[in-house]
């Protein structure tokens, strides 16, 4: 028999949020310290980029698996050990004496965010049969991830403004054994453990899929597209992509039932939800690179719009679950959508040498508005779309293409922004400039460079990041058009027992 619990009690609910909040703030403690990482460790744009994608990459292949071994074996001993990890993996990053050493703290971090991330949410949805109950906790879980990534950019610029950057990685080594104890102590464990099993054909798969797909567009802009490692990269993604669905088409027990794409309501919240993080994370790290690398703002100063930015949504807390249970999920994640784009057009717009915090004030409310009207909604849609004993599964896919997108944002605008800026500089520079730029990249010219090379690469880069927030606010409008598209009003959870049936051998 599935084990669903009777109601939600206090204390499962506290432990599934400070989960989730010390995963989330680990996604956004680096926002602040972008610049003096690339100073320390002389690092390229695609190298800083990787300090956020090692970490979120892990977190987007591991979530449907551990989605899986939830299920199987209780989410509980899932928050216990993900505390545990992140702890770990946090604990490397504050020991960093290279690039490569932070690569490996985030992703052993990122490992443990991603048992944290689907199990707290499966242990809600499992606790809250009742559409109405489910919108409240999910509305409390939602913001904590809201909170998180408000603190996460105000304690990492403070610790990193009064001490070396490396002490911004202490508070979520602390946060993270908090995890741990606190869901050992406290949580009420569930599992559904019918008809699933852990399918390795399609772990390997999107494994390989996701990790060739992101290193290619990371390493694309640096390495020239025309490449044979990128080109044999990115054929190796696309064929490992179409492995992974030929294998859960024929798994007995697969960790994504590919049927759950035929509810309108859960395909639409999954695209949005790559779309929608994929513009907000590429923007943060925009606005990061921008105020910190390339103006040289103290990495409180440089933190401090992402404080706001996450802030000000705290204010719609009263209403949120009222409004997720009264207005209709399309409407909510449009409404986030569109203020998301206004903002993020708004960024664009502001010249490189902005950094006043008021002239970044209305993008940023914006984009808090926008933030967390989205992820609030897009994980009601997805998780009530589907029967409560495949709501481990849903809410690992939701996590994984959240995070994926996460992890993509910040790829995808990096190559974009610095092959921008690299080719603007073309016949700009000359001597020690010319090589500095060449072996290193835009960002070394402006911090390192002769005064005239230095106004150049601002320029450049001014005009790079520019067109990269651009495409996150075009990100931000093709979700909210899939989202009036696709979601419908009324999507019965009775439609969706009816449409995914689990697989049986």
């Amino acid at each position: 028999m599935t084990s669903v619990l009777k109601r939600l009690d206090r204390g499962t609910l506290i432990a599934c949020c400070l989960a989730v909040a010390a995963a989330q703030l680990c996604i956004t403690v680096p926002s602040p310290i972008n610049g003096e990482i690339q100073a320390a460790f002389g690092a390229s744009g695609s190298q800083v980029a990787w300090v956020t994608s090692a970490f979120i990459l892990p977190t987007a292949i591991l979530e449907l698996n551990f989605g899986v071994l939830g299920d199987l074996f209780g989410r509980k001993r899932l928050l216990v050990l993900g505390g545990f990890v992140l702890a770990l993996g946090e604990l490397i990053n504050a020991l960093s004496q290279n690039i490569e050493m932070l690569w490996i703290g985030q992703a052993l971090a990122g490992i443990g965010a991603a048992a944290l991330f689907p199990s707290s949410l499966a242990v809600i949805a499992a606790a809250t049969p009742q559409e109405k109950d489910r919108a409240k906790a999910v509305s409390t879980w939602a913001l904590s991830i809201s909170l998180a990534s408000a603190l996460g950019p105000l304690s990492s610029g403070v610790l990193a403004t009064v001490a070396d950057f490396r002490w911004a990685f202490v508070p979520p080594v602390i946060l993270g054994l908090v995890v741990g104890f606190s869901s050992m102590v406290l949580v009420t464990d569930s599992k559904a453990p019918e008809g699933r099993t852990l399918d390795w054909p399609g772990q390997i798969t999107i494994a390989v899929g996701l990790t060739a797909l992101l290193w290619g567009i990371i390493e694309g802009g640096e390495r020239g597209w025309s490449s044979p490692s990128i080109v044999g990269t990115l054929s190796l993604a696309a064929v490992a992509l179409v492995a992974f669905v030929v294998a859960e088409k024929r798994s007995a027990s697969p960790m994504f039932n590919l049927d759950l794409l035929r509810i309108p309501s859960f395909a639409a919240a999954a695209v949005v939800a790559l779309a929608g993080m994929f513009g907000f994370i590429g923007t943060a790290y925009c606005v990061s690179i921008r105020l910190g690398a390339v103006m040289h703002l103290s990495a409180l100063k440089a933190g401090m719009p992402f404080v706001i930015l996450q802030l000000i949504p705290l204010l719609l807390a009263p209403v949120l679950s009222r409004m997720l249970t009264r207005v209709e999920p399309r409407w909510l994640l449009v409404g986030g959508l569109l203020p998301m784009a206004a903002g993020q057009f708004w960024i664009a717009a502001l010249p490189i040498t902005t950094t006043s915090l008021a002239a970044f004030l209305g993008p940023v409310l914006l984009l808090g508005v926008g933030f967390i009207c989205v992820v609030s909604s897009l994980t009601s849609a997805a998780v009530n779309a589907v029967p409560i004993n495949m709501t481990g599964m849903a809410s690992g896919a939701t996590s994984l293409v959240r995070e994926f997108g996460q992890g993509l944002g910040p790829a995808v605008i990096s190559t974009v922004a610095m092959s921008l800026a690299s080719s603007a500089l073309v016949g700009k520079l000359s001597g020690a400039d010319a090589g500095m730029e060449a072996a290193a990249g835009p960002l070394a010219v402006v911090n390192a460079g002769s005064d005239s090379a230095r106004a150049a690469a601002q320029d450049a880069l001014a005009h790079g990041m520019a067109v990269g927030v651009v495409i996150c606010g075009c990100a931000s409008l093709l979700g909210a058009v899939i989202t009036l598209l696709l979601v419908r009003k009324n999507t019965a959870r009775s439609t969706a027992e009816v449409a995914v049936e689990p697989a049986t051998a």
